[in-house]
């Protein structure tokens, strides 16, 4: 039996953690050195959590843990005393054991069971938004160019409705971006929207938006000290597995990018526990588990410790395995080779404790028992121990509905995030710009119609005054066919005419030489009658006077009714 004590978790600046002969400690100074819980289902990996929560948050550290189960919430409540647990706190020793609930804020993606918890899409990046949608390279390719563009281009993509505008823009542009940023096919753009309709339909809209979570703002203590324990729930967001994995990712990029070095401390600035932890590098390209590995090695220096929890630590890559020194082994079943093998890995990462076989204790462990290892003072790690994990003070199962309710419509940060907001970005520009266009496309349109209009009335102008021009010349040709004919008519009556005179000149002229000639015959006869009775003769030269006179007389006779006749149209 152990010695009776006064419990603290935190006491002496180390974190009480386990129990095995003495009392095992997690120092604070190399909390930041990460860490792994791992076992089988239903060994007490969730418990485990839970008390290293409430530890880091007694001294002061911020938390965040992934709540899969639904089960976490209990934490905000003090535990309830149950016949099992005063055995164990008797069985521990732990004399002044005391329940107690904790500072707690609710988180949610989908904003039911906690303050909504958003993303903008620039700030996931291509990257990890490229493995969210489940894209092939060609296609993260094309994505990569699509958010070039938008940087380019001074356009921001806050929510998927941005992201849709973009792909539609580049894609009705790709001739043109090809050429400055590499190919840029339809059958890729298809895709991706494609990818994003699915995700849509998974509620995938609530994740993108603003306002975007701060990560400072979990990063808080309450006025007794006590650092804040912020709960994501997950148990709805852990049937999207791969949502679940790149959120994770985008914290550990997020705290990575934006938190200062401060080198270590003696405590961290803040723990974060991913359960589930394999969902992290399910499926993920190699360059994405380099960058994690990268981001693991290197945030430590910014005072924040990773704990990763997972059945087995196979689940986690070598790289990232590697640089998890405070290490709690649950039990491990091993039925096949591969089991096997699992624990046999398991066991060899630990530091060999003479008193017990490590491979043999794996597979013998029962619940709540655990293999702990962590760090020392100077960063070696210690002997594996066999121990029990203590017990929590916060209740141990889900807080009742009401309670979780109340805790969240009274945070400050239920104002902050509880409604999003739709600012100005890629979406509406685009939409600016296409309504802009199109207006420039009717203006053209109806200037071509307006052009095409007047060009048809002075076409059918032109026809008219062709055909008026047309009927005028025919008219003037008409005119002047009518003129030359009578013309020809008024000529052809002149040339009458002068017929006609000449013809009446010659008889009025053989008029008067008849009555001429009669006058000279009657005198004639007179004069041979007269000479034969004795009577008086004519001389010749009267009878040529006489004869001249009747004949001049014939022709003014003749010239007055042709002058009567022209005046008044007599007939003859």
């Amino acid at each position: 039996m152990w010695k009776r004590e006064v419990y603290k978790m935190y006491e002496d600046r180390k974190i009480r953690l386990a129990q095995a002969d003495s009392p095992i400690y997690l120092l604070p100074s190399m909390a930041n050195r990460h860490g792994l819980i791992a076992g089988a289902t239903g060994t007490g990996k969730t418990i485990t959590m839970k008390v290293m929560a409430e530890s880091f948050s007694d001294m002061g550290v911020p938390v965040f843990l992934a709540d899969i189960k639904g089960d976490l919430s209990g934490m905000c409540e003090k535990g309830k005393d149950s016949e099992d647990m005063r055995a164990r706190i008797a069985r521990f020793g732990l004399d002044g054991f005391v329940y107690k609930s904790y500072p707690t804020r609710f988180w949610d993606i989908f904003g039911d069971e906690g303050h909504p918890v958003r993303v903008t899409v620039s700030s996931m990046g291509p990257t990890l938004l490229a493995r969210l949608l489940g894209l092939t390279e060609i296609q993260a390719g094309v994505l990569n160019i699509v958010f070039r563009v938008a940087d380019d281009n001074g356009l921001l993509l806050l929510d998927l409705k941005d992201l849709r505008s973009m792909l539609q823009y580049v894609g009705d542009n790709r001739a043109e971006f090809t050429t400055a940023y590499g190919n840029v096919s339809a059958a890729s753009i298809g895709a991706i929207q494609r990818a994003l309709l699915a995700f849509e339909g998974e509620g995938g809209e609530l994740f993108f938006g603003e306002p975007e979570l701060d990560i400072r703002d979990w990063m808080r203590t309450d006025v007794d000290g006590r650092g804040y324990i912020n709960i994501l729930y997950s148990k709805r967001l852990i049937q999207s597995p791969t949502v679940y994995g790149t959120f994770l990712l985008w914290m550990l990029t997020e705290l990575f990018e934006r938190l200062p070095e401060v080198g270590d401390l003696e405590k961290p600035r803040m723990i974060f526990f991913f359960d589930e932890a394999h969902l992290l590098f399910s499926d993920a390209p190699k360059a994405l588990v380099q960058k994690i590995v990268q981001v693991v090695k290197l945030i430590r220096s910014k005072g924040i410790g990773v704990y990763f929890i997972s059945q087995s630590p196979s689940d986690i890559p070598n790289d990232v395995l590697a640089q998890l020194s405070n290490r709690v082994q649950h039990a491990l079943r091993a039925y096949t080779p591969a089991e096997q093998k699992a624990v046999r890995a398991a066991a060899s990462a630990f530091r060999v404790n003479p008193v017990f076989d490590t491979e043999t204790a794996i597979m013998e462990l029962g619940v709540g028992e655990a293999l702990v290892s962590f760090l020392d003072e100077k960063g070696v790690p210690g002997i594996v121990q066999r121990a029990n994990i203590l017990p929590p003070q916060s209740l141990m199962g889900p807080a009742e509905e009401r309670r979780v309710q109340s805790l969240i419509v009274s945070d400050e940060f239920d104002i902050k995030y509880r409604e999003s907001v739709d600012r100005e970005s890629a979406f509406e520009i685009l939409n600016r710009a296409n309504e802009e266009l199109e207006r420039q496309r009717a203006e053209a349109a109806a200037a071509a119609e307006e052009e095409k209009l007047r060009l048809k009335e002075e076409k059918e102008a032109e026809r008219q005054r062709l055909k008026e021009e047309k009927a005028a010349e025919k008219q003037r040709e008409r005119e002047e066919l009518a003129a030359e004919k009578q013309r020809q008519k008024e000529e052809l009556a002149a040339q009458k005419q002068k017929e006609k005179e000449a013809a009446e000149r010659s008889k009025v002229a053989q008029r008067a030489v008849s009555n001429a000639a009669s006058s000279v015959m009657s005198s004639l006869s007179s004069n041979i009658i007269n000479s034969m009775t004795g009577g008086k003769t004519t001389s010749t030269k009267t009878i040529a006077t006489r004869a001249a006179r009747n004949a001049l007389s014939s022709v003014m006779r003749s010239g007055s009714n042709s002058i009567v006749r022209g005046l008044f149209g007599n007939k003859k």
